[in-house]
Order: structure tokens, then C-alpha cells, then sequence
């Protein structure tokens, strides 16, 4: 039988010149999905991935029936109460897509169906719906629809009383609106067609065509999105515009939706601010005056620039001060301290406060829906790495927890006494403690011999929480570890975890992980022949600069949607993202930042030496990192590497960064990454 034939790109050098540099992209050419030669070469790459890893189908097929047999396939969301109608979401039996439905003023009602993706879906590779608004009176709907995976959604709008969703198609949207009072406008953003860029927000009134819809705003910064929302009270329609750093609002009274939008407070570069609204109040969650780790500030309606603005939560240097939830007679905090998450009740008349219990080592703790201004119960969520997701109802005045729901874990076989969590501490090479959370089965031996999968993000101040998955179980039961290392450039350990990684400190995202994989190492929970690291996106970023940094530590790695090709990514302004991207990574039009960045761009970087195995896996509709990115980063190995390890790329040639988008199907691509670490261990049981 003759060798499986890996795939060769071509060459056609292009030279890329700035700053007196000159870098040449052999595969630059594959920047062009519309072209024929592209195409058939990421089909190649596609039926080469399929064939290397045929012999493991049957793995793929048994883990996907497993991960969906814990799965209560008849499941549904706890009802919210919204404007007297409670809200839910189910999934149906042996069906891929959720059915959003309601009920008129009690439980017990009668259920009307609103939203039915299974059948809406009919007939689409992918479908996904976006927010959907309901007017003020119950009787409207604007719901936006995705068939791309673009994240461009299609906003329409559906008559509630009579069931005809109407003409109006409204392109390239976020997805989402929000209505005035009047019960006949709303305003929806648009995106730029090119950047993807959320740019524009518009005002559209009932009855008219849309092409008549009035531009109310347009945020012409190329750094900036802008959106809209309501406040909890319904009293204000507010437009936000914000860049990585800055924060900028304006807003109009919710029964006046032809007035002009008043800007809140001017845009002060490196000054982040959000509104909330309660009474005759503004109150700001802000950065303002230096306060790292954000404070909350107090100003009344008809007085909102800065120079009124006065504290009402002071800011502390060891509590990241996360979000405010307001009440008609309480106000929540959720904060996090030493990476821990919390949530703080505080009565508005007495003051009085208390912190809800949470007794874990280490969880995940939210507040939840609450759309509902004038109650006294508070809805959150809570779990950890071995207890199952529980939505609970709380009274802030009682105390007393009702739990409204419980993640059922089904198939008979779990037992949370059967795994154990932990949290962990690495010293990174510059003395900064770094913390894992680390998750296992209790028979699993730490002698340096169980395989152990290692995950992080570590991009944009995005903390992955320690949460429960039943997915993640059939790695445990098979002897793995799983850990999460917060690394810097997450806000895991407060703002300043989050300013340590990134800009000219990036860095420190990919040493703290490794330095976390060698701590796991040097205290026997794995070893280099054992030892895998998983991330996507920004994480997909990570694993290309470990792989190039220290490869000999992994014997296998998972990039998904990986943001490989940073220099000349941020040096495309027509790239999606890429200009709201300068205060992540830095502008490569500045020198110092373009020697920064091509230091440690993974596909700069590809160098003739060994690399562990490595699965890649993206989407050809990918708007947040395009294809090509990955596509090249994978031609460049084969090139370069001078190991005879697995190199896969898994290309969806429907589906763009989410991946599929149907509950199941989205259960067979984690199946295949199970599969490929589990075929590097030899564990095909």
C-alpha cells in the first residue's frame, strides 16, 4: 500500500516590506477563498486529515455517543420573567436546534412557540438566531438570523399576535435591537460590509421601508464598535462606542425616540466607563482617577459629564470589580478576589450587605437573568470542575435558595465524589505566582504518568472560570488530567493580571504557560511524553508561540481558529477586528511594536527543528481569524519541520469561528480532538 500522500502548497514568494524590514510569504497566495486553487488545496488538506485519522472514526463515533448519552436531550432553560411573560428555551429530542417559547402571566399557561431554529434551519449548512427583542407592548419581535457563520446577521421582524414575520430583511447587523416605548421604532447596529466593524447605529419605524431607516450614529473611529441597549429601568435608550481602552455613551429618553442622543461623558483615552440606571441616577462602573481595578461613581441624570461624577464603591487594589446588577430595593456586586468570583448584596435604604457562601476550592459563580427591576430575587448560577451547573433563585430579603434547575448528568455512571479539584501554583521565571485549576479522576495515578491536557486562553482580559463539563468527562475517565492555567493577559488575579499580558508584555501569556507545563511537570502530574496544550483563537495564538518556544515539552498540541499570522493580520486594516485590535497587540506601523510582534508571531516564527504532533482546526467562513491564517501556518510546517510527528489540518469548509453550529454536531469536532489526544496515548478503549 503506498504512502499516504501529505499535502504540498506552492510557492510564490511575496515580499513584505516596512519599517526597512523585508519578511517573505511563501503562501500568501492563500488570502483568496474565492479563488479555485485555494479551494482545492484546503480540500486536499481536508481529505488528507480525513484519511490520517480514519482509523480512529470509530473512537470519534463512540466518544460522540458518550458526550451526548450525558446529555438530557428534552432539556429547557429555567423561565424568566420579562414585562409579564415567562421565557424559556427547550431543546427537543434527537433535535440539533433550541425552541424559544413563552408563557402569558403564570407558569402553568398555556406555552406559545416564538422561535422554532429546528425548522427554521431547514435547509442551511448553519444556522444560528440572534438576540431577539420584544416591543414594550409583547406584541412585536425583531430577531436576527446567521446562515453563514460570519457573525452578519439578518434582522426581521415577526408579528406575535398574528405570526407573520414580515418582508423587512435588514443585512449585515449585529443581531440584535432595542425598542423604544412607543412600541413602533427601534434602533438596530449595522456592520461595515468589509471590517465587519459594528459601526452604524440605525432607527427604523414600523410600517416603513427600511431603506428609509434613519442613521442616528456613526462611529467613524476605526478603533471603536459601537452598540445599543436599554437600561434596566426602560428609561434610557443608550449607544455605547468602545476600544479595547476607551468607552464613549449617549442617550435618549426611551419615550422620545426621535430626539437627539446626548452624550453622556466625552471619550478620554484609557477611561472605561458603562451606565447602569436607578431612580434619578447614573451609576458608572469606571476606571476613572486611576482605579485599576474599576470603582463604581454616582451622577444624577441631568448631570452626567466626568466633572459630576462622585464615588459610591471606592476602588480597592486586591477586588476586581466585575459588574453591578440594580434593583428596585437591592443593588449586587460581582466582583473577583485572588481570582476568585463573588457576589455581594447590598440593600439600598439599610446598606446593609453579605456575600453569598460559596465553599469550593475553586468555582464558577454568575449572576444570572435578571431582567425583572421590581423583585427581591436574585437569579445565579454556580459550578465547578466537579459539580454540576445549578441556576438558583435567590431572596435577598429571606436568604432562603430555591435551586430552579440542576445540571442532570445522564447515563448513570457519575458520582462527583469520584473526581477531585484543586487549585495550584507555578512561579514563573520572573518570581510571579500563577495559578492552575486542575481537575481529575480520584484512580488517576500522579506519578508522572497520566496524560494531561493543559488549556488558557489569555487574551483581552478574558477569564476562563473553573466550570463543569460533561464533555470533558470522557477525557477524565480515561485517566487524564485537565487544567486550566490562568495566565496573564486574563483578568483572573484583577486588572493588572490583564495589563501584564499584553501590548509590549505578551509575552508573559506564553512564558506563564510554560512555566506552568513545567511545574506539572517537575511535580509528577505528567511528563513531556504525556503532556498535550489545547487553546483557540487568541489561545490558538499561545499554542503556536509554546510550539515554536518549547516544543520538546508537548507531545501533542490542539490549536482551533488560531490567530498565527499576527504581523501581517494587524497590518491589514480590511482584516475584520484588526483596528479595534491596536490596544490588544499594538499598531505594527509603529516600530516598536512590529519588532515586538514578529518576535513572537507563530508563523514568523516557524523554524527548521522538531515540533510536537499538532492538530489545527478553523472554519473557510471564519470572520474573526480568516482561514488563510492557519492554512498558511500548516503549509509553512510541512515545509520546515524536521520531525515525522502528525501535522493535521481540519478545515469546516461550512462553518466560520464557532464551528458547527447544531448541539450535536458541535459535540463530533470535540470528539475528533479527544480522539487525536487520545490516539497519541494509545487509549483506544
Amino acid at each position: 500500500m503506498s504512502p499516504i500522500k501529505i499535502p504540498v502548497a506552492k510557492k510564490m514568494p511575496k515580499k513584505l516590506e516596512i519599517h526597512g524590514d523585508t519578511r517573505i510569504d511563501n503562501y500568501y497566495w492563500l488570502n483568496n477563498r474565492e479563488d479555485k486553487e485555494v479551494i482545492s488545496y484546503l480540500n486536499e488538506e481536508k481529505a488528507y486529515y480525513e484519511e490520517m485519522t480514519k482509523h480512529t472514526v470509530s473512537l470519534q463515533n463512540k466518544l460522540f455517543e458518550e458526550m451526548k448519552s450525558r446529555i438530557k436531550e428534552d432539556d429547557s432553560s429555567v423561565p424568566y420573567k420579562l414585562n409579564s411573560f415567562w421565557y424559556s428555551t427547550r431543546f427537543e429530542k434527537g433535535k440539533e436546534y433550541p425552541v424559544y417559547s413563552r408563557k402569558a402571566n403564570e407558569l402553568n399557561a398555556e406555552e406559545v412557540v416564538l422561535f422554532d431554529c429546528n425548522e427554521m434551519a431547514k435547509g442551511y449548512d448553519y444556522f444560528k438566531l440572534g438576540g431577539v427583542a420584544i416591543s414594550p407592548n409583547n406584541n412585536m419581535a425583531v430577531f436576527g438570523v446567521d446562515v453563514v457563520s460570519r457573525r452578519e446577521y439578518i434582522l426581521k421582524i415577526k408579528n406575535l399576535v398574528t405570526n407573520e414575520i414580515y418582508e423587512d430583511a435588514i443585512e449585515n447587523t449585529t443581531g440584535g435591537a432595542v425598542w423604544a416605548n412607543d412600541n413602533k421604532t427601534f434602533f438596530y447596529s449595522k456592520k461595515d460590509p468589509i471590517t465587519l466593524r459594528s459601526d452604524k447605529i440605525y432607527k427604523h419605524i414600523l410600517g416603513t421601508s427600511t431603506e428609509n431607516d434613519v442613521l442616528v450614529y456613526h462611529e467613524e473611529d476605526e478603533t471603536f464598535d459601537c452598540f445599543i441597549y436599554n437600561t434596566k429601568s426602560q428609561k434610557y435608550i443608550i449607544i455605547g462606542s468602545t476600544s479595547t481602552l476607551t468607552s464613549e455613551y449617549r442617550f435618549i429618553d426611551s419615550d422620545k425616540p426621535n430626539s437627539d442622543f446626548t452624550i453622556f461623558a466625552e471619550r478620554q483615552r484609557g477611561v472605561e466607563y458603562s451606565l447602569a440606571h436607578y431612580k434619578n441616577d447614573f451609576y458608572i462602573l469606571t476606571n476613572k482617577d486611576n482605579a485599576t481595578n474599576f470603582k463604581i461613581m454616582r451622577t444624577s441624570e441631568d448631570k452626567t459629564e466626568a466633572i459630576n461624577w462622585i464615588d459610591f464603591i471606592p476602588h480597592r487594589k486586591d477586588v476586581l470589580l466585575e459588574d453591578i446588577e440594580i434593583f428596585k430595593d437591592y443593588y449586587v456586586l460581582s466582583e473577583r478576589e485572588n481570582g476568585l468570583a463573588k457576589i455581594k448584596i447590598i440593600q439600598w435604604s439599610s446598606n446593609e450587605s453579605y456575600f453569598l457562601p460559596f465553599n469550593d476550592e475553586t468555582y464558577t459563580a454568575y449572576v444570572s437573568t435578571n431582567p425583572d427591576f421590581d423583585t427581591e430575587v436574585l437569579r445565579y448560577g454556580y459550578n465547578s470542575l466537579t459539580t454540576p451547573s445549578s441556576i438558583i433563585d435567590f431572596n435577598m430579603r429571606t436568604k432562603e435558595k430555591d435551586i430552579k434547575k440542576e445540571q442532570e448528568v445522564l447515563g448513570g455512571n457519575f458520582k462527583k465524589e469520584d473526581y477531585t479539584s484543586q487549585r495550584i501554583w507555578a512561579t514563573a521565571r520572573d518570581g510571579v505566582k500563577v495559578p492552575m485549576s486542575m481537575v481529575y479522576h480520584k484512580d488517576t495515578k500522579l506519578d508522572g504518568s497520566s496524560p494531561l491536557l493543559q488549556y488558557a486562553y489569555g487574551s483581552y482580559g478574558h477569564t476562563l472560570d473553573p466550570n463543569f463539563s460533561t464533555v470533558r468527562l470522557s477525557l477524565l475517565d480515561r485517566g487524564f488530567i485537565y487544567v486550566i492555567a490562568h495566565v496573564r493577559g486574563s483578568e483572573y488575579l484583577g486588572r493588572e493580571w490583564y495589563e501584564n499580558g499584553k501590548l509590549l508584555h505578551k509575552m508573559n501569556t506564553f512564558t506563564d504557560f510554560i512555566d506552568c507545563s513545567k511545574h506539572l511537570i517537575a511535580n509528577n502530574f505528567t511528563s513531556p511524553e504525556h503532556l498535550y496544550a489545547e487553546g483557540g483563537s487568541a489561545g490558538g495564538l499561545l499554542m503556536g508561540a509554546i510550539a515554536n518556544m518549547e516544543s520538546n515539552l508537548y507531545n501533542g498540541i490542539i490549536a482551533a481558529v488560531p490567530f498565527v499570522d499576527v504581523v501581517t493580520t494587524m497590518l491589514d486594516e480590511t482584516i475584520p477586528l484588526t483596528t479595534g485590535e491596536y490596544d490588544e497587540w499594538g499598531n505594527p506601523n509603529e516600530k516598536v511594536y512590529y519588532d515586538y510582534m514578529k518576535s513572537y508571531s507563530p508563523y514568523d516564527n516557524v523554524a527548521p527543528k522538531d515540533y510536537p504532533n499538532m492538530l489545527v482546526v478553523t472554519g473557510l467562513h471564519d470572520s474573526q481569524v480568516q482561514y488563510w491564517e492557519p492554512a498558511k501556518w500548516v503549509a509553512k510546517l510541512r515545509d520546515l519541520k524536521k520531525d515525522t510527528n502528525i501535522l493535521l489540518l481540519d478545515i469546516n469548509m461550512d462553518a466560520g469561528h464557532g464551528g458547527a453550529s447544531g448541539r450535536f454536531e458541535s459535540l463530533k469536532e470535540v470528539a475528533k480532538e479527544y480522539a487525536f489526544l487520545m490516539d497519541l496515548e494509545k487509549k483506544m478503549n
